[in-house]
C-alpha cells in the first residue's frame, strides 16, 4: 500500500515508517467515516492506551527510584490523560491527516480533544503492532519528551488548590474567562485570564482550554504564596 504525501509527511512527523501503512491509515479512521469494509480506529485506541501506560509507568519508575505508588499515580495519570495525549497530536499536526465523515469535519472533528486523544492512541498501537514494544517505546519517549521530567508539576491539581485557598479566606471560588482564542483549527492557542474577587489574576496560554486554566491557577497560585513569603 503506498501513502499518500500527506499521510507521508505525517510519518516524517511521526518519526516512524510502517512496514505495514495499512495499520496507520486504520489509526487515523475515526468511526464517522467508517464502513463495512472500512475498520475505524478503536479497537487500536483501546490497545494503545494499554502500551502507553505501561511505557509512562515503566518511565515514571527509571526517572524517580524512590517515589513511592501514591506519588507515582499522579505523575502517571498526567501524562496518560486525553489532554496530554492530545496535546501530542497537536504537536506532530496529526489533526490533519484524521479521516473524518462529513459531519464531524464541519463540526471541528480535527481539532476536538477527544478525537485526537484518540487516534493518537490508535497510533501509538499501529506502530505496537507494526513494529513491536521497543519501536513504540522509543516514539513515545520521543515525543512525550521533556512532560515525563516535569510531570510533578503537571500532576498537581492547581485549580483545585487555588479554589481551596480563596475559600479558606472567605472568597468566591476563581473565575475563568477565555480571552482569546487562535491558531489554525487543528491546533488551536487558548488564552485564559483567572480571577479573584479581591482582585488578584493571571494569565496563561496553552493548547486546550483545561490546560491554560491549570496553567493560570498555577501562575496566581505561585504569585499568591510569593507575597506571604
Amino acid at each position: 500500500m503506498k501513502l499518500s504525501a500527506d499521510m507521508s509527511a505525517f510519518q516524517d512527523r511521526l518519526g516512524y515508517e510502517f512496514a505495514r501503512p495499512e495499520l496507520l491509515v486504520r489509526a487515523l479512521t475515526h468511526g464517522s467515516i467508517s464502513s463495512s469494509t472500512r475498520a475505524d480506529n478503536q479497537r487500536l485506541e483501546f490497545l494503545g492506551d494499554r502500551v502507553l501506560g505501561l511505557v509512562m509507568a515503566s518511565a515514571l519508575l527509571e526517572a524517580d527510584k524512590a517515589a513511592t505508588e501514591g506519588q507515582l499515580a499522579p505523575r502517571f495519570n498526567a501524562l496518560v490523560r486525553k489532554e496530554t495525549c492530545a496535546d501530542v497530536a497537536r504537536q506532530i499536526d496529526l489533526g490533519a491527516v484524521l479521516k473524518l465523515g462529513r459531519s464531524e469535519m464541519m463540526s471541528g472533528g480535527r481539532r476536538k480533544q477527544a478525537l485526537l486523544g484518540d487516534a493518537m492512541e490508535a497510533v501509538i498501537a499501529a506502530i505496537y503492532r507494526d513494529g513491536g514494544f521497543e519501536a513504540a517505546q522509543e516514539v513515545i519517549l520521543r515525543l512525550w519528551g521533556a512532560r515525563i521530567h516535569q510531570v510533578e508539576a503537571d500532576a498537581r491539581d492547581a485549580k483545585t488548590a487555588l479554589q481551596e485557598w480563596a475559600q479558606a479566606r472567605g472568597q468566591k471560588p476563581p473565575a475563568y474567562d477565555l480571552v482569546s482564542r487562535s491558531g489554525p483549527d487543528h491546533a488551536p492557542v487558548f488564552t485564559i485570564v483567572v480571577r479573584l474577587t479581591d482582585g488578584g489574576e493571571a494569565k496563561a496560554t496553552a493548547g486546550s482550554k483545561r490546560q491554560a486554566e491549570q496553567s493560570a491557577a498555577r501562575a496566581l497560585l505561585d504569585r499568591l504564596e510569593g507575597e506571604a513569603g
